[in-house]
């Protein structure tokens, strides 16, 4: 899910976004990213994008570790060319890059901004994990995937301010761990009966005080309904390393619990 490039970019940042986020089946958008097994079932639009139309299921991180001076140290992703590498490519792909409203840097020092892949990057590196398709779908694969991302960092400044009201975090870095289940998501699973999230990233958040906490972000596709467009939740929470993010944790379970046996409506999301 998190693919940012962190370039420096002094360009006004994109709304932010809610974290219970559609795509839209129409385009056949969904994560474009397989960081391991994603055992996950691919949504598929009513025109049907054929499966070889999907990135492949290699079951393997997309971060090529033999090859890692091409790849950018802050979030793993590979230094991926603008220009168009696969002869299978069939439709122009756009170049621009849309700038994150997630800041990499503290105010006082300018707040640079994460910046997302290109649709061309993006299909670039697609193809470096075997996918032979002509690109169609990819711009609206990347509005989804630039959609979760603005929608997570959201929660987490709610989580923040919870904490701080006036809290200024930035996200200094993030991975990728889909093949490592988060304890919460283990229970959804085992002792639930829930389905798995098809991936999970832990950020990494820097604090004025020079503190840092790491998030643990679960991401699930909700159920299937006839007509309606995908919905993908993301279960957003500081990770539990320490006792202040634990008893944030139960402050807040302990609120939404009270207002619920109120009759009230808790926070909107």
């Amino acid at each position: 899910m998190g693919w940012f490039w962190a370039d420096e970019a002094a360009v006004k940042p994109s709304e932010s976004h809610k974290h219970v986020l559609a795509g839209s089946k129409d385009t056949g958008a969904t994560c474009p990213i397989d960081h391991s097994q994603f055992t996950r079932h691919r949504r598929q639009s009513d025109t049907q994008v054929a499966p070889s139309a999907q990135p492949a299921a290699t079951g393997k991180c997309p971060v090529d570790h033999d090859d890692m001076d091409s790849i950018n140290p802050l979030n793993m992703m590979p230094r991926l060319s603008q220009q168009q590498i696969s002869a299978q490519q069939g439709v122009p792909l756009p170049t621009e890059r849309e700038i994150s409203s997630i800041p990499k840097a503290p105010a006082a020092e300018g707040a640079s901004r994460w910046e997302y892949p290109s649709a061309q990057q993006l299909y670039n590196a697609m193809v470096r994990k075997g996918f032979e398709q002509s690109g169609e779908h990819v711009e609206s694969m990347l509005s989804v995937h630039n959609f979760l991302n603005e929608g997570a960092w959201n929660e987490i400044l709610t989580w923040e301010k919870e904490r701080d009201a006036q809290a200024e975090p930035f996200l200094r870095r993030f991975t990728g761990r889909p093949a490592t289940p988060s304890p919460k998501a283990w229970m959804v699973v085992n002792l639930m009966g829930g389905a798995p999230p098809f991936d999970r990233h832990d950020w990494y958040v820097a604090r004025q005080d020079g503190s840092e906490a790491r998030y643990v972000i679960d991401y699930y596709e909700g159920p299937d309904e006839e007509g309606m467009a995908s919905v993908y939740f993301l279960d957003i929470r500081p990770a539990l390393d320490s006792p202040g993010a634990a008893f944030q944790r139960i402050s807040r379970w302990t609120s939404e619990t009270w207002t619920k046996a109120k009759g009230e409506h808790g926070r909107t999301e």
